[in-house]
């Protein structure tokens, strides 16, 4: 196991990175006070690991309350977060409970936006078991609801107590999951990393297979990169919206094609390929580079078009987003590979052409 911490004073908190540690008890003891412990999960997870969970924590001394809601986007919604409330306070649990999020993103934002309102706010620790959680959602306080009009409009910064990443759990995900986890990572190093981009070019093809050592460095470079950004800038007012390249135009795509029908890394994937295509068109990144993008993504089977949207509607779906700044657009783009800046003021005949570039 290897362990390393993001520092916000005394909000800071560990990130352990290991094989079989999903149930390592001495992991809970260290975050857990003696109160009950709240397993949030999905029925796609817990056939797999809640027993495990629910063993350790017993075994560190809390009471545990099992609340297991449905798989996929559609549960990032008021009906299922009020659902997580029904069942907590159905157990009576009180203000010295702690939420377990157990599950991918969808679960720890649903969790983690529980955990920082319910009786105004309790602990929670992520337990991450996609690609996609281990390396970006789990770590840095973001959580969050969907809205029909955007997606992670109604949500709370709110820091869990732990990340336990545990890479066996990986073993259990469906193909297509982790090729959407690879999005993220992928994003990590196109935004911040050149050296680390450079080798996901030359070490992709072991991702896809699943190898233990190639998949445990590609973890904890993400999270050493998110760990440093976090620390400089929790709540987004700089130099973090450089980890959401690629998500303008992905939110876009998720809320036009239908919330659950494109996975959160497929949007972003063919968000990546609309922002190095505006990134070129605003005289930021070479045509060399955006094909160097395109290759990347498309060697980790994702998309490198998005779905045929109207470019105009998507543009209305944007509009929304939380990087706007007095109702102007702003986009994380390219000034080279692994090199990113937050730009505003490009006019609307140059994102459309972005997105005419990037769509089936």
């Amino acid at each position: 196991m290897e362990s390393l911490r993001v520092e916000l004073g005394s909000r800071s908190y560990p990130i352990h990175i290991g094989a079989g540690i999903v149930d390592r008890v001495p992991l809970y003891e260290a975050v857990l006070g003696r109160g009950t412990a709240a397993i949030v999960t999905n029925d796609v997870v817990a056939p797999l690991y809640l027993a495990r969970v629910q063993k350790a924590l017993e075994a560190a001394g809390a009471r545990v309350v099992p609340v297991v809601v449905p798989d996929g986007e559609q549960a990032k919604s008021w009906p299922t977060l009020d659902r997580v409330f029904e069942e907590l306070l159905a157990a009576r649990c009180g203000r010295d409970s702690v939420l377990v999020a157990l599950g991918g993103g969808v679960v720890g934002d649903l969790a983690g936006f529980a955990a920082a309102v319910y009786q105004r706010g309790v602990p929670f620790i992520q337990v991450p078991t996609t690609l996609l959680a281990q390396v970006d959602s789990s770590v840095g306080g973001k959580t969050a609801i969907n809205h029909e009009r955007g997606k992670n409009m109604i949500g709370a910064f709110h820091q869990p107590r732990a990340v336990i990443s545990d890479v066996r759990t990986l073993d259990t995900l469906p193909q297509r999951e982790l090729k959407a986890g690879l999005a993220e990572v992928i994003k990590h190093g196109l935004a911040l990393d050149r050296a680390f981009t450079e080798w996901l070019e030359e070490n992709m093809e072991r991702l896809l297979q699943r190898e233990p050592v190639a998949l445990g460095y590609a973890i904890r470079r993400c999270c050493e990169l998110k760990a440093a950004v976090v620390a400089e800038d929790e709540r987004e007012s700089g130099v973090r919206a450089l980890l959401n390249f690629g998500h303008t135009f992905g939110h876009a795509i998720e809320a036009g094609a239908g919330y659950g029908r494109w996975l959160h890394g497929e949007a972003v994937a063919a968000g990546m390929v609309m922002a190095a295509e505006l990134s070129q068109r605003v005289g930021l990144l070479d045509k060399g580079d955006v094909t160097r993008v395109r290759s990347l993504i498309g060697r980790a089977g994702l998309p490198t078009a998005g779905p045929p949207i109207p470019a105009e509607h998507l543009v209305e779906l944007m509009a929304v987003d939380k990087k706007a700044a007095r109702g102007e657009l702003r986009f994380v783009l390219l000034q080279g590979v692994g090199k990113s800046s937050l730009r505003g003021g490009i006019g609307a005949p140059l994102i459309h052409e972005a997105i005419v570039a990037a769509v089936q």
